[in-house]
């Protein structure tokens, strides 16, 4: 029987790794990120649609994410819009790979898992965490943003104690052996549950 475990985070805050710990222990992970890529590429289930509300967003048969994020910080009424899109295509994407697999642990990296409701679909949630000024260091060491943009960020998403709070598992991602060693117990914790 198929265990589905949600796992989410803010930005920065170490998901895409604890994802990949995941997948080392052989569990199968979906990453909704990635699948939002395949649906914004051309031929891409999202691009006939969005190209029918937001025109100006395709470039060569594909959506750009650049003349997307400039449409929303136009209109805010735009995102709502377009998540009405996105969401319902991500979702048939999640559901496809849950089909596709079954006895096994499926990992579902969902950076907005509360905000999208998708928590209704799992078997647990673990949510991965670190401190607030750690958070914001890594972030802007990337490089990609501005901490005017991380903040922007931030207030679209539920506050991290809150995703915290609602969590079956909350896994610390300051060290990578800290975090490696919290996956093994979640793993080794849902398999006493799936079998009890």
């Amino acid at each position: 029987m198929i265990f589905r475990l949600g796992l989410t985070g803010s930005i920065g805050m170490g998901k895409s790794t604890t994802a990949g710990l995941f997948a080392e222990a052989g569990c199968l992970v979906w990453d909704a990120d990635a699948a939002v890529h395949r649906l914004y590429a051309p031929g891409g289930a999202a691009v006939t649609p969005m190209q029918e509300a937001f025109p100006d967003v395709i470039e060569d048969g594909a959506i750009s994410r650049e003349r997307l994020r400039d449409v929303i910080a136009a209109d805010p009424s735009a995102l709502p819009r377009i998540e009405r899109i996105v969401h319902p295509l991500v979702r048939q994407d999640r559901d496809a790979f849950a089909h596709a697999h079954d006895d096994k642990i499926l990992v579902f990296d969902i950076p907005l898992l509360f905000e999208t409701g998708a928590e209704a679909e799992m078997d647990a949630v673990a949510c991965v965490t670190i401190p607030p000024e750690l958070q914001r260091e890594r972030v802007l060491a990337r490089g990609t943003m501005s901490p005017a943009d991380l903040d922007r960020i931030l207030a679209r998403q539920m506050p991290n104690a809150e995703k915290c709070a609602r969590s079956d598992y909350v896994i610390e991602t300051d060290t990578l052996e800290h975090a490696r060693a919290q996956v093994h117990f979640v793993l080794e914790d849902i398999e006493r549950r799936r079998h009890a």
